[in-house]
């Protein structure tokens, strides 16, 4: 080893030794029977609220002090609430803010909380509010009113300025319009005005009655912490009292905006995280574990009547289900989560509600990227989420997701604009790092659920350093391809395409997901593509016909004697390469396992296949789609990469799947599909070029259709036979490959699929793929502070028998308001002792 690679070499083992103690880590504290709800972080709203319950017996102390607590100590720049990735705060940062200071008002501690959280509101509502109010959300126009009301009514001073106070009074009007045209409880309105019990004002009529009528087994109303304070405070039910004693219980601190909770959909939520960050393959035993207890689950329900309480909830929970089950081979119907479509009703109340179920939709969208042959309903759910999504986009200020969560747009942006199946997996897993709050697991009714702090610093730290180690290899693997490349002569050829980054791109990029760090495979992918490149390039545009076919029976025999020129440099590369890739394989598997012979007719079948080509072309032959297809499907050369390269996978492909005759259908799949992308975006070069492809010779041999017509025809092959080629990759029984051989097929498919997906950018340098290249190869991630952990709360001194006054009580006076209308909300209090109070409502539903 040269002295000058010691520190690089140094390096990378530091690295990879700090990824590998943090993997050890988080599966220690994420996945040895850890506490589900350790998981989520608290909601700001929520725990507010529930601190503000007196405690029955001492109505001058809060009967759940540790919420509190929370609230004093968990304050960040001025606000709590919701913040963006950056950590700035959102939108909904405003209602949570005015719940933690009134809760810490009627307390009568956290000054100096609430004097920064005052300054927070007053420099910056105008600001969070000057594009958003037009009309706001639906949850906002009911929590803002309502929070603004509580905290002047307790004594805040919450002032604005005139330009502010005119939005405000627009919201005002919103909500009145809100709450007079909603009913109280819609069959698949989610979250109902019920769950709102805490804000609704007091010519909002609800009864003793309505209210214990809508207490749910435990005692909730719809699992909402505050919904169900208030409803403890208003009837005094035990039931109420006894939830809220289990909520503290299992969530001793700050408490979630549900309870409880899904637990499969947390666990579905994390698998989800893990895969998106790009941790997957550390965590492939934890995945399997979850995901298999998962399956199990839906296939025992399969058949039963589904109760379909919240239709967002239950429909996002099945369509993630259906992504993450099928991707990893589950077997799995469309309808587990395609019921949607047998109701009417809840089709149009969708629909209706788009704007606010985007985040939903958007996961039914990605679920139907894995769709198989003849599943027509999702292709219906497909064209159903995607012009549902089109259509929020357009009305972004409806939006309750782009709102409280501006980079969501992107993401719709990007999955209307380019397919799953054209995003190379590695791009992926940084724009989810860096742009998509990775924190975030969906969004409930007060707040977005979170990773606790202590999961998202790890998990943050892991991703990016995970990313970075990658992304060192990936720049180093360059320099060497590059002078590879160089030192074989392929890059000096005077002729045709120089595409070394391109194929080292695509080869690292399309399998970070697949490859350990140190595998050979993308080397051997790259190289692969680079020589196919150039020979294509020669027997395409620069040798005579004698030299093709001197060429190609030099491949033949396998001797190079008598080559001469850019014959001898061509074959002398794939000489090396080939021998090379035996030596290797040999080393790994020891005597007896020598593939030199078979690899050299592999890639004597891919020369052979370009030699027809050349003959055709030059004698103006015009084949029939059959016989075209059985040539252009062996020299698109997909299989030839991708078959030489299995045999470094592991498990690795049997040797005898790399003869012609034992071809996997799998296999040919990819060699049809891979054709047929070149040929839709490449047909216009290739007829300039006196050459023929697929789109041209359909046209040709139906003279009534334009060339439209061809294109169109073309893609509805290539689509069918790409829904083939996924159900071979991810179903069991379809083929022998061990599944790492099946996947890099369909990482084959992607790459292609990205290059030829709107354009030929093989051949073009346009700023977009460079980009892409600069960000998978060379721009590294940079790592964020962490952030502060939570300090135990230290109450004012004064001896133990200190009293804390309550500013919220039975004696409270509403305040009267310039410009606005207060309403007091009598609740009758039998127990509790609450005279008067205004509380804000929840956030709608929604999930990231």
């Amino acid at each position: 080893m040269a002295l000058n690679s010691l520190p690089f070499v140094s390096s990378m083992e530091l690295s990879q030794s700090s990824i590998q103690d943090l993997v050890k880590k988080i599966k220690q504290e994420m996945f040895s029977n850890a506490d589900i709800y350790s998981f989520v972080s608290p909601s700001a709203y929520d725990t507010a609220w529930v601190a503000m319950i007196p405690d029955p017996h001492q109505p001058d102390r809060p009967m759940f002090a540790e919420c509190l607590d929370w609230v004093l100590n968990s304050q960040r720049e001025g606000f709590w609430g919701e913040f963006d990735g950056h950590g700035l705060p959102t939108i909904d940062s405003l209602p949570a803010t005015l719940a933690c200071m009134v809760a810490l008002k009627q307390w009568n501690v956290g000054v100096k909380n609430i004097d920064r959280g005052l300054a927070f509101i007053h420099a910056n509502a105008e600001k969070l509010l000057e594009e958003k109010y037009n009309p706001c959300p639906r949850w906002f126009a009911i929590v803002f009113p309502a929070m603004v009301e509580l905290a002047r009514s307790v004594g805040l001073e919450i002032i604005f300025t005139d330009r502010l106070e005119a939005m405000v009074a627009e919201i005002f009007d919103q909500r009145q319009q809100t709450l007079n045209t909603e009913e109280m409880e819609e069959k698949y309105h989610y979250p109902p005005l019920i769950s709102y019990l805490e804000a609704l004002p007091s010519w909002y009529d609800i009864s003793h009655e309505e209210i214990v009528k809508h207490l749910s087994g435990e005692g909730s109303i719809f699992r909402s912490p505050s919904a169900t304070a208030r409803a403890f405070m208003v009837t005094g039910k035990e039931d109420c009292l006894a939830y809220l004693q289990s909520l503290l219980q299992r969530c001793p601190t700050g408490v979630p905006s549900v309870y409880p909770m899904d637990e499969e959909l947390v666990k579905l939520s994390m698998v989800n995280q893990l895969q998106r960050l790009g941790l997957a393959q550390h965590f492939v035993d934890e995945i399997d574990q979850i995901l298999s207890v998962v399956h199990r689950n839906y296939m025992n329900r399969e058949g039963e009547t589904r109760k379909i309480n919240f239709v967002p909830a239950q429909l996002y929970k099945d369509s993630l289900a259906f992504l993450l089950l099928r991707m990893h081979g589950h077997s799995v119907s469309p309808w587990s989560f395609c019921w949607f479509l047998h109701h009417d009703d809840i089709m149009d109340h969708i629909q209706n509600n788009c704007q606010r179920l985007s985040s939903v939709l958007l996961n039914v969208y990605r679920a139907t990227d894995l769709m198989f042959p003849g599943e027509y309903e999702l292709e219906e759910a497909r064209s159903f989420s995607r012009n549902l999504l089109e259509k929020s986009i357009s009305l972004r200020h409806q939006d309750d997701n782009l709102l409280v969560f501006p980079n969501f747009q992107r993401m719709i942006e990007q999955e209307m604009s380019l397919p799953w199946i054209a995003r190379l997996d590695h791009l992926d897993h940084r724009q989810w790092i860096e742009v998509n709050e990775i924190n975030t697991l969906w969004m409930g009714k007060a707040s977005f659920y979170r990773l606790s702090c202590l999961h998202e610093d790890d998990l943050m730290r892991l991703a990016m350093e995970n990313y970075n180690f990658r992304q060192s290899i990936y720049n180093k693997e360059l320099v060497e391809i590059t002078r590879w490349s160089k030192d074989s002569g392929l890059s000096k050829m005077g002729f045709g395409r120089e595409n070394t980054t391109y194929c080292y791109f695509a080869s690292a990029a399309a399998s970070s997901s697949q490859l350990l760090y140190d595998s050979d495979v993308r080397l051997i992918v790259a190289k692969g593509a680079i020589l196919i490149t150039v020979a294509d390039d020669f027997f395409d545009m620069q040798g005579s016909m004698d030299e093709l076919e001197t060429l190609t029976e030099a491949v033949r025999r396998w001797d190079g004697h008598g080559l001469t020129g850019h014959t001898e440099v061509i074959f002398k590369a794939l000489d090396n390469l080939v021998n090379d890739i035996a030596a290797k394989y040999l080393h790994q598997q020891g005597r007896g396992c020598d593939i030199a012979k078979i690899l050299r007719d592999l890639w004597y079948e891919t020369f052979s296949s370009w030699l027809m080509e050349a003959k055709w072309s030059k004698s103006g032959y015009i084949p029939s789609i059959e016989e075209y297809l059985r040539t252009g499907m062996i020299s698109i050369a997909a299989h030839t990469l991708v078959l030489q390269a299995s045999c470094f996978l592991n498990p690795s492909i049997p040797i005898h799947k790399l003869r012609p005759s034992q071809y996997e259908p799998v296999t040919k799949l990819l060699m049809v599909t891979t054709r047929l992308l070149n040929d839709i975006q490449s047909y216009q070069k290739e007829q300039v070029d006196g050459k023929t492809n697929f789109v041209l010779l359909h046209r040709n041999e139906n003279p009534e259709a334009d060339i439209a017509d061809s294109i169109s025809y073309v893609r509805g092959i290539l689509g069918e036979k790409k829904k083939e080629l996924i159900q071979h990759v991810l179903s069991d029984g379809l083929s022998d490959l061990p599944n790492s051989c099946k996947h890099i097929h369909l990482s084959c498919l992607k790459v292609f699929q990205m290059f030829f997906n709107s354009k030929n950018e093989f051949d073009s340098r346009t700023s977009e793929m460079l980009q892409d290249i600069k960000q998978a190869i060379h721009t590294p991630l940079e790592f964020q502070k962490a952030k502060p952990s939570i300090k135990p709360l230290t109450l004012p001194s004064g001896g133990k028998n200190q009293t804390i006054i309550a500013i919220l009580g039975p004696s409270f006076k509403n305040q009267t308001i310039k410009r606005f209308t207060s309403y007091a909300v009598p609740l009758p209090m039998p127990r509790v002792g609450y005279g008067k109070i205004f509380m804000p409502l929840k956030f709608k539903t929604c999930f990231i």
